[in-house]
C-alpha cells in the first residue's frame, strides 16, 4: 500500500478492460474530470473477435496514493472487468504513433530527412516544401524527434496516444 505521505509524482500507464458499449468511455473520462485528474494519453479499441470487450489505455500522473485512488475508482465502474497499472505490475510494451509535418527548403529539408532516417521515421507525404513523417515508438523517442524538428520547420503534430500491453504470459 502506498504511503499517504509520499508526494513523489509518477507517470502511470493504466490498462482497463471494459465492455464495448456506448457510454463507457464517457464514464471513465467523467471519473477523471470530476476528480481533477489529468489524462496525458488515451486510447481505446475493441480487443476481441466479437467486439464485446475494449481496452482503454490511459497515461496519467500523480502521487502513488492518487494512482491507487484512480485504479480503485475505475475498478468500481460497472462495465469494467479489470484494471492494471502496467508501470507497476512488471515489464510492459508501450508505443505510440505520430505524424509530424515539417515545412522547409534547402539545408533544413536535408537535415530533416537525415534526422528522420536516424529515428527510423518514414516519409508518408512529400511536396516541394514539406514532409509528413510517420514515427512509431516510445513516447520519449517521439518527443525527442519533435524537439529536433522544431528548428527545421515543424508545423503540425498528430499523435495516437499510448497503446500498451504487459510482456510475457501476463494478461489483463
Amino acid at each position: 500500500m502506498p504511503s499517504p505521505t509520499d508526494t513523489t509524482e509518477r507517470s502511470a500507464t493504466i490498462s482497463v478492460l471494459v465492455d464495448n458499449e456506448a457510454g463507457v468511455l464517457a464514464r471513465v473520462i467523467g471519473l477523471f474530470s470530476g476528480r481533477g485528474y489529468n489524462i496525458d494519453s488515451l486510447t481505446v479499441a475493441p480487443v476481441d473477435a466479437d467486439a464485446q470487450l475494449s481496452r482503454i489505455n490511459i497515461v496519467t500522473s500523480g502521487t502513488a496514493m492518487v494512482i491507487e485512488q484512480i485504479k480503485a475508482q475505475l475498478d468500481r465502474l460497472v462495465p469494467v472487468h479489470r484494471v492494471s497499472d502496467l508501470t507497476q505490475e512488471g515489464p510492459h510494451v508501450a508505443r505510440e504513433m505520430a505524424l509530424v509535418k515539417v515545412i522547409g527548403i534547402g539545408e533544413k529539408r536535408v537535415e530533416a530527412l537525415r534526422i528522420a532516417d536516424t529515428f527510423r521515421a518514414r516519409v508518408v507525404d512529400t511536396t516541394v516544401q514539406s514532409f509528413v513523417f510517420e514515427l512509431t515508438g516510445a513516447s520519449d523517442k517521439i518527443n525527442a524527434f519533435i524537439e529536433l524538428m522544431r528548428d527545421l520547420g515543424l508545423s503540425e503534430v498528430s499523435r495516437t496516444g499510448v497503446a500498451a500491453l504487459a510482456r510475457g504470459k501476463i494478461t489483463i
